[in-house]
């Protein structure tokens, strides 16, 4: 679990987030939504380490990141996965080395060890045949899943997931969506997802915080997304005329049940 307390991050006087107080829970999908803009980046940035907020805590299961010295956080940064918005794969490595390169650089296992459990990985994704081909040779979703793959390689308590359905096809991006979710509940991760994809909020928003101009506007889960009275709330997930649509379709059924 991580929990934000009281986050404050400003730049050059310009409050960027003000008073942000949430909870990641473990073994769910936690998504960050909100528009360009809105601050759901720099929150991001602020949970990993890469840039320290004006005031606030940042808990790991009770542990705050913002105090711990030096080698604290060397070693919590290790129980840490990234998926990068466009993979972020290295060319000149094959599959089965870009999930690899985490063991290489942080493990203590074996060669052999460290092959196995790359492999193990990647046939987790379904990619197991592709362990000898170079990112260029596979698809964005296949990369994406590559990375996937790579995040979990050093089996992390959290993973923290940056616009993992940009740039892919709706289909491709459900099942980016639906492999994130069903990891996060098999190996009890803690994950954080930065994303501006309805079909996600939707579909694995387990627990959803929503920020509008750096402040904490709606939090909820996918099953209150239809039922949510925050008008700020409400433009932003609804900003089409076919979700609007959908959203009175969904009232209308929920009051004649």
């Amino acid at each position: 679990m991580i929990e934000i307390k009281s986050l404050y991050k400003s730049f050059e006087d310009k409050d960027v987030l003000s008073d942000i107080n949430f909870r990641f829970e473990n073994s769910k999908t936690n998504l960050i939504i909100g528009q360009s803009g809105s601050g759901k980046t720099v929150l991001m940035k602020c949970i990993v380490g890469l840039l320290t907020p004006e005031k606030g805590e940042i808990l790991y299961d009770g542990r705050d990141f913002l105090t711990m010295k030096k080698k604290e956080k060397k070693k919590l940064r290790r129980e840490m996965g990234m998926i990068f918005q466009s993979a972020a794969l290295f060319d000149s490595m094959s599959v089965l080395e870009n999930v690899m390169f985490p063991l290489d650089m942080f493990s203590e296992k074996t060669y052999r060890e460290r092959v196995k459990r790359a492999q193990f990985c990647l046939d987790r994704v379904n990619l197991i045949e592709a362990q000898n081909k170079y990112p260029a040779e596979i698809s964005g979703g296949m990369q994406k899943r590559v990375a996937i793959a790579r995040a979990i390689a050093l089996n992390p308590q959290y993973l923290f997931c940056d616009e993992p359905n940009s740039g892919l096809d709706p289909k491709t991006s459900l099942v980016i969506d639906e492999l994130i979710h069903g990891i996060t509940t098999e190996y009890n991760i803690t994950t954080i997802i930065n994303t501006h994809d309805m079909n996600s909020v939707l579909g694995i928003g387990d627990s959803i915080l929503f920020i509008c101009d750096g402040k904490e506007e709606w939090v909820g889960t996918k099953d209150e997304v239809f039922t949510a009275t925050n008008k700020k709330f409400n433009d932003f997930i609804f900003a089409s005329d076919l979700l609007k649509k959908v959203k009175s379709e969904e009232i209308r059924e929920h009051l004649e049940r």
